[in-house]
């Protein structure tokens, strides 16, 4: 495509960030389109593999990034109860070997502001705020999307990276199946201040349990410890990120757990509890119309399980900005991109949704020999770590 393609993205979250600094970087004319007020990220931690690391250092965030994040030297599987370890994927000087850069784990909140100041770097224009998307209207010559207000942008793609509630994805897709998984999400960050020094060593730690399970690891070059506790759930609720809940109720789902957990549970800030619902969306057979797509969770919403939601969204937007450089039209761009994305990202929705039932095994020599069975070091070194978005054929 020729180098003054004018792009729209809609959404400034981790993906859409991440297409427009690779775009620009190859000379792209891009514009993100916000509907908030300011830039900022809420949540906690997110997990990022060398797949999608290659990505932000191929950006020149080598440094940013090694200010705030941790590197794990491992990713352990334990039982609830006993602390019995089930697994072990080796990370850490080992990953970094294996796959050709550091698994990190980092706050959503710093590797969003990092990508922010490296789209302002590109072109201190990029990026329009209070910019709600409402619809989009496509012809032979290029894309209108219509944000409220009445304002019209006219360009010759648009990539909805709007999230799990897309305007884009409706557009495109419609209504698609939605069902609740039967669990809700707990999720909580504290200061390691609060915990005793040798809690927990820097690892990631699943801990597995009857119809439910928990994650901790550390933050924030090593300051903050981050929680989510997943647990079943008879109603579901609201999938907001910010709806506070009583920690009473956290600290009675985790009855019976492990020391450990109860020492993280008992630290965090009673005021600052949020749970949310889990929602199942399975892949879709098509992301695009002829001059609209989609990327990240607005294409393929993930649930939690493998850690692998936002490096699926990187990863989209290195391959996408690839495609458009190789093809000579909006629409082979398109068709190339979601033909090498859709396998891929599919096996992570999927191999997610059955995470679940791995992690909530109740009799613990069926949980010793299922995790056997399903060798995580192997198989996610097979083809997850080791996929390279920068370098992969696209067929």
């Amino acid at each position: 495509m020729q180098k003054n393609t004018k792009i729209i993205i809609v959404g400034a979250g981790l993906g859409g960030l991440t297409a427009a600094a690779c775009l620009i970087k190859k000379g792209f004319h891009v514009r993100i389109y916000e509907q908030a007020a300011v830039l900022a990220e809420v949540g906690a931690g997110i997990q990022s593999s060398a797949n999608a690391v290659k990505v932000l250092y191929d950006l020149g965030l080598h440094d940013a990034l090694e200010t705030v994040a941790v590197r794990p030297q491992a990713f352990e599987f334990r039982r609830y109860d006993t602390a019995e370890l089930m697994h072990r994927i080796p990370l850490g000087v080992e990953h970094e070997r294996s796959f050709g850069a550091p698994y990190f784990h980092l706050h959503r909140a710093d590797i969003h502001e990092i990508l922010v100041k490296k789209v302002y770097e590109l072109d201190p224009h990029c990026i329009t705020l209070n910019a709600k998307a409402i619809s989009f209207e496509e012809s032979h010559d290029g894309v209108t999307l219509l944000l409220e207000g009445g304002v019209e942008i006219k360009g010759d793609v648009l990539i909805g990276a709007d999230g799990i509630k897309s305007v884009v994805r409706q557009q495109i897709l419609g209504s698609t199946p939605v069902s609740y998984t039967g669990d809700i999400a707990w999720r909580g960050v504290i200061s390691v201040d609060k915990l005793p020094p040798d809690i927990m060593e820097t690892v990631s730690t699943v801990w597995c349990g009857p119809k439910k399970h928990a994650v901790m690891y550390y933050l924030r070059a090593g300051a903050l410890m981050n929680f989510v506790g997943l647990v079943e759930h008879d109603q579901p609720e609201s999938e907001s990120w910010t709806q506070k809940r009583p920690w009473q109720e956290l600290k009675d789902d985790f009855e019976g757990w492990h020391p450990t957990i109860q020492t993280v549970i008992d630290a965090l800030d009673k005021d600052a509890c949020y749970r949310y619902a889990l929602n199942n969306r399975p892949p879709v057979g098509n992301w695009s119309t002829q001059k609209a797509t989609l990327l990240g969770d607005a294409a393929h919403p993930t649930l939690p399980y493998m850690a692998s939601g936002a490096a699926m969204a990187i990863e989209d937007a290195a391959v996408f900005a690839r495609c458009l450089e190789q093809c000579e039209d909006v629409t082979s761009t398109l068709n190339l991109f979601q033909r090498n994305r859709m396998e891929r990202t599919a096996k992570i929705v999927n191999g997610s949704t059955f995470s679940r039932g791995l992690y909530r095994i109740e009799d613990v020599q069926a949980m010793r020999d299922a995790f056997h069975e399903q060798n995580l070091t192997q198989s996610r070194a097979d083809w997850l770590y080791s996929y390279d978005p920068l370098t992969v054929a696209l067929t």
